[in-house]
């Protein structure tokens, strides 16, 4: 396994020693050196002429978050001759960073540089890990970071590189699905957004995008793939995401002044003290991620407690966000809370980060997914709600044909050749006044099913009211149309209306100019064929009545 000696550990069976080699290999258990501390006025990013004289300066307890020029040094012992790497633990976000080893005569062996905003290509992909090939022998590692901020501590390791390149792949991994979450669920949101126009999804992209470009520029994404060496994308783009979040969760679940007042003028005094924090971050960048780090601390809170206020007001949305922010705000605060990993090598707290929000995006994903089914079914129900409304607007509640509102749409699209017969049924004064009004609601309904059985398909039945009716042909079969009577007559005498008849009259739509003209000629013909049926009906009764 590794080669880098633990000097307790002689006297241990091989097995145990090859672990312990193993374990303490990596931890180099150097002491760090302040060389400088940030600032906007005398900060310069140079590293040392003569890093020997590193162990001079003033040991240092710990590494300010706010930047600085420091300098770790530790001694190596190396047991086995071979190829090996010097990395990073903790953390990734590293502006520059400068190895020198140097033996036991203070010779030089290798001098290696690298960092966000370095140039020099990594070896590694995602990683800042750099090769050294050692004999056996005792070094001193000089390891100089240079950096406007820090988002934790970062001390370097040396790990043999066939076991580097295995470990850091899981890592490495993790990091290109999560971002690939972030990639398309982001441009999910914000086609979304813009096809529905609704503030929640598009406020949710824009705190997608942010931390995608936050750990793509932190976990070396942007450097490698797209050669952006600037540490601004690890710093700013999480400050507006922040911003977005809090917008975001305002948006969900419905915090409007007029109705949740404590929570809105929370949300607003929140979102005004993050825009406070980007125009910090612009005039003292050291401070950008430690500004990030009190911004995400106060939108887990706030959308936490909105969750839980929103639950207790029975909001369903929120019972289904609330498992997400639980979960992302147990996560996030263990992350914004952390400076180093004790015994992880090749997971950073950007890792932990980007997990965290990985997971938060695909809960909120289920949640918004449920948000939209349920405006969804909303929809639906309000169309079928629409379409029974209408049914009632334009159907007789007592035949269930339609009615003349109906009709008047309908009459509208009758082609020139198509026709309209108007038909005014007999016998419903005699029936509701010898058998009641339930016995005339019969001669309507019978009369209905009767006409629409004999129409067929293509022929389309209405009740204008009363004892009225209408038919519309629009090929114009007036044949068709006067048989179908004629059957639904005899079919209704022979169930018990013997007294049934009818009058019909009908119009083409060429001859008239419009469909007020037109229903007003087949009405008169109707009433004109009703007139002839009456005098030959009393013409006929007279001769009966003189033959007898």
């Amino acid at each position: 396994m590794s080669a880098l000696a633990n000097p307790g550990s002689n006297n241990l069976s091989s097995n145990s020693t090859n672990l312990n080699q193993t374990q303490f290999s990596r931890n180099l258990h150097g002491v760090w050196h302040s060389i400088s501390e940030y600032s906007s006025q005398t900060f310069t990013p140079n590293f040392l002429i003569d890093p020997l004289q590193a162990s001079n300066f003033q040991s240092s307890q710990k590494i300010n978050h706010t930047g600085g020029h420091y300098a770790y040094v530790a001694q190596v012992n190396i047991t086995r001759a071979g190829a090996y790497v010097v990395d990073f633990k903790n953390t990734s976000t590293i502006a520059q960073f400068k190895h020198t080893l140097y033996n036991q005569q203070n010779q030089l062996v290798a001098s290696l540089n690298g960092g966000i905003e370095n140039t020099t290509p990594n070896p590694f992909f995602l990683r800042h890990g750099r090769e050294l090939t050692l004999e056996t022998g005792q070094y001193r590692l000089i390891t100089e970071i240079i950096s406007p901020n820090f988002l934790a501590i970062p001390e370097p390791y040396i790990d043999e590189r066939a076991n580097y390149q295995q470990e850091v792949k899981l890592s490495n991994t993790l990091t290109l699905i999560a971002l690939g979450v972030f990639f398309g669920l982001g441009i999910y949101y914000a086609v979304l957004a813009a096809y529905r126009n609704r503030l929640a999804e598009g406020m949710y992209a824009s705190f997608i995008a942010g931390n995608f470009l936050f750990n793509s520029a932190t976990l070396l994404v942007l450097a490698d793939v797209l050669k952006v060496h600037s540490l601004y994308w690890a710093t700013m783009p999480i400050l507006f995401s922040n911003i977005a979040y809090v917008v975001f969760v305002m948006a969900l679940l419905e915090i409007k002044r007029e109705t949740k007042k404590a929570l809105y003028h929370v949300g607003i005094a929140i979102f005004g003290l993050m825009c406070i924090f980007v125009g910090l971050a612009l005039v003292y960048p050291n401070w950008a991620l430690e500004l990030s780090r009190y911004g995400v601390g106060m939108f887990l809170t706030y959308g936490l407690v909105s969750a839980i206020i929103e639950v207790r007001r029975k909001n369903p949305t929120a019972k289904r966000y609330l498992v997400a922010i639980s979960l992302f705000f147990t996560l996030g605060l263990i992350t914004i809370s952390l400076s180093q990993i004790e015994n992880q090598y090749t997971f950073y707290i950007e890792h932990m980060g980007l997990v965290s929000v990985a997971i938060e995006v695909i809960l909120l994903a289920l949640v918004l997914s449920y948000q939209f089914s349920e405006l969804h079914r909303d929809k639906e129900q309000a169309l079928v709600e629409l379409e029974v409304s209408n049914k009632t607007a334009h159907s007789d509640s007592l035949t269930g044909l339609p009615n003349r509102h109906a009709l008047s749409k309908e009459i509208a699209n009758l082609p020139l050749y198509g026709s309209l017969t108007f038909i005014d049924l007999d016998g419903l004064k005699f029936y509701n006044d010898t058998h009641g009004h339930e016995r005339g609601d019969d001669l309507l309904c019978s009369f209905a099913d009767c006409y629409q059985h004999s129409l067929g398909q293509t022929l389309k039945l209405y009740r204008l009211g009363g004892d009225e009716f209408a038919v519309i042909s629009e090929s114009g079969d007036l044949p068709k149309v006067e048989t179908s009577l004629d059957e639904a007559l005899n079919a209704m005498r022979a169930v018990g209306f013997e007294f049934a008849g009818a009058s019909a009259g009908s119009a083409y739509g060429y001859e008239a100019e419009n469909i007020a003209t037109l229903m007003r000629m087949a009405d008169n013909r109707m009433y004109e064929n009703k007139r002839l049926r009456k005098a030959k009906t009393e013409i006929i009764q007279k001769e009966f009545k003189f033959g007898h």
